[in-house]
């Protein structure tokens, strides 16, 4: 399989690319892959360090929303694992342009490129927050979709793009839709990078309004083993939510880090509510558990405590980003 992986120097994406590299258990040793990435902000080089000598990996420095440029990288490829995206929401609210040149554009641009190079599978990348907030029970993939920030309604803008050019053009697309990613190597934007790093440097951490705000917490490798479901198993022009299981409000987050960091709650400063905060989101996994066989391995509290440790012992990589990006 040649495999084209977008925003491959990501968080989320670069655990993937080592997946793929490293034999998960749906990639022949013969795969080839190639990260497209314009490392703007949140992608780093130094998170393909583990592959950056591996023959079967390419590197191309570049921005998806580059017609010529996505329709060259295309060519040649069976399959594309679409990862590359603004995701931060409190950005969104400052300015929603880049979220919607690169979430909607961007999208557009590789969806073209792959029609005209009869990729083989197509696999968009997505977020619950399409979906809006939830007070009761979970949302399904039939739930409908209201978003409440730029950055979702972006993000589900380019989701029905992509179901689109599977009904009209008969593309082979795959949507997922996951719930909130942690793990090594987020960016320390963030809550839990951020109030991490924040923690370690003696800075208080800004919990927005009471802290009651829910979100399920998925670890980055049972995002990435979904992912690679998706990509192998997945039918054609459906969508998967995947969840991690673990629902907490910010505030359980909260005390879990600082215990973690030996601080109090004279460690937090209570900010105001960013506008337009969804309360609650839950995600309905029972389609991919029947389908697909997937269901999460990690503990949240065992991998919140290896994630702790990454942080700590890896200053070197977070201190020049968190210092470059002003970011407290």
């Amino acid at each position: 399989m040649n495999l084209l992986i977008t925003g491959g120097a990501g968080f989320i994406g670069s655990h993937f690319t080592a997946s793929a590299l490293g034999g998960g258990q749906h990639f022949a040793q013969d795969i080839r892959v190639t990260v497209l990435d314009s490392l703007t902000r949140s992608g780093n080089p130094a998170n393909l360090d583990s592959v950056a000598t591996d023959p079967r990996f390419r590197f191309v420095h570049g921005d998806i929303r580059d017609v010529r440029l996505v329709d060259r990288v295309m060519a040649g490829h069976d399959a594309v694992v679409h990862f590359a995206a603004e995701t931060h929401v409190d950005r969104s609210i400052s300015s929603a342009g880049p979220f919607v040149a690169t979430n909607v554009v961007g999208t557009q641009v590789l969806l073209d490129a792959a029609l005209r190079h009869s990729v083989g599978r197509f696999v968009h990348v997505s977020t619950d927050e399409v979906y809006g907030s939830v007070s009761d029970g979970s949302w399904s993939e039939s739930s409908p979709l209201e978003p409440n920030s730029p950055y979702a309604a972006s993000k589900a803008s380019a989701d029905l793009l992509a179901l689109s050019y599977q009904r009209t053009h008969s593309l082979d697309v795959v949507v997922s839709r996951s719930s909130n990613t942690y793990g090594p190597r987020q960016f320390p934007e963030k809550l839990i990078p951020l109030f991490l790093t924040n923690l370690m440097e003696g800075v208080p951490v800004p919990l927005y309004g009471n802290g009651q705000n829910v979100r399920d917490w998925l670890h980055v490798s049972d995002h990435c083993r979904a992912i690679e479901l998706i990509l192998h198993r997945g039918k054609s022009g459906e969508v998967y939510n995947v969840g991690g299981g673990t629902e907490l409000t910010n505030e359980d987050v909260t005390a879990r880090l600082l215990s973690a960091c030996d601080a109090g709650w004279d460690m937090v400063d209570r900010v105001p509510d960013r506008k337009g905060h969804d309360l609650r989101y839950s995600l309905d996994t029972r389609k991919i558990t029947a389908e697909l066989g997937y269901a999460p391995q990690r503990k949240f509290d065992e991998a919140l405590e290896e994630t702790v440790r990454w942080y700590r012992d890896n200053r070197s990589w977070w201190q020049p980003l968190k210092a470059a990006a002003a970011l407290t």
